[in-house]
């Protein structure tokens, strides 16, 4: 029997070869989304079995009675919840584990540039500005990241990429995960994350949250957005936070709450931050986080990558294999938890 497939998402002409090579019943239609007026004919829809879409591109249940799976090309779910064809009994998976590297790199490199005073080097090369070693205040030290304890708040592929980045410096690796089994059962592209589980020291429950957070010298939000995680980090948490700590957000902004994350940032309850997702996006220009001097701010770019229609599409063929044969979907969506 045909499985039909459309493609509305980005997708190379090259790259079909290697899903109709997956079976001979696979039959590709590429119907490109390329702005903001186009759309996808019902009469595709009504012949489509299995999608590759985007979010934003998603059909009604009646206009697509025969779908089955959507593959997003995103990684986050929540976009998802209010859609009527999620209610549906069609099967959703993500880009999870497509962001590990360039997410994992852009944290080890805020992460270093904070312990080594990179914006201040900065800020004296542009006032031209020599500061001999003697005069050098303890606050302006470099220091070392080995040792430091780096607690990370959401255990998924980002974080595990995390991991394993931060172990190769000599930190110790804490994490906060729901359940017991600390296998990673998302798609992993080779020689990334932390497959097993076995990098951190110690993993926490959501419950012990704050216990974690007291030990840590580097927190990295990583947990997607769900009721559960909204205003996950609030005044409490970071008052539960070491002063010396460091946070970088690379989650959702609503994970934080931001007036208070703003308070803990200013009066120094928290060392400083890097943050490349706001409640608001794009920032709004009157938003105290501009001129705080602790503070690094990316306008969301930082799962950006040259190579991220590449690897979608070596997600997007290895799920459609397993469909084939009738295998779990990586990246398979939990209707109940939302992600």
């Amino acid at each position: 029997m045909t499985v039909n497939v459309l493609v509305v998402a980005r997708f190379q002409e090259a790259w079909v070869e290697r899903l109709q090579g997956l079976s001979a019943d696979v039959h590709v239609t590429l119907h490109p989304i390329r702005g903001r007026g186009d759309r996808v004919p019902d009469s595709l829809w009504q012949e489509t079995e299995v999608a590759y879409t985007y979010s934003n591109h998603l059909p009604t249940p009646e206009q697509a009675s025969r779908l089955r799976w959507a593959q997003l090309y995103s990684a986050g779910a929540e976009q998802l919840l209010e859609k009527p064809l999620f209610k549906q009994d069609v099967m959703f998976t993500t880009m999870s584990g497509i962001h590990a590297t360039p997410i994992g790199e852009y944290v080890l490199t805020t992460m270093l540039a904070w312990f080594h005073r990179l914006p201040l080097l900065l800020d004296w090369q542009r006032q031209q500005v020599w500061q001999r070693n003697s005069e050098l205040n303890t606050e302006f030290m470099p220091q070392e990241v080995r040792g430091k304890t780096i607690g990370i708040v959401g255990y998924g592929s980002i974080g595990r990429e995390v991991a394993r980045l931060a172990k190769a410096f000599g930190m110790r690796v804490v994490a906060m995960q729901r359940g017991n089994d600390h296998r990673d059962t998302g798609f992993v592209f080779p020689d990334t994350g932390d497959p097993a589980g076995r990098l951190p020291e110690r993993y926490y429950q959501p419950e012990q949250l704050h216990e974690m957070l007291q030990e840590c010298d580097v927190v990295i939000i990583g947990v997607p957005l769900t009721k559960q995680t909204y205003h996950l980090f609030d005044a409490a948490a970071f008052q539960a936070m070491k002063s010396s700590a460091f946070l970088v957000n690379i989650a959702r902004g609503d994970v934080c709450d931001e007036d208070a994350l703003i308070q803990a940032l200013a009066n120094k309850q928290i060392a400083g931050a890097a943050l490349d997702v706001f409640h608001k996006e794009p920032l709004p220009s009157t938003s105290p986080l501009w001129k705080l001097p602790n503070v690094m701010i990316s306008p969301h770019i930082t799962g950006l990558s040259e190579h991220y229609d590449e690897r979608a599409a070596q997600v997007f063929t290895a799920n459609l294999g397993r469909y084939l044969q009738g295998e779990p979907l990586y990246n398979l969506v939990d209707k109940e938890r939302g992600y």
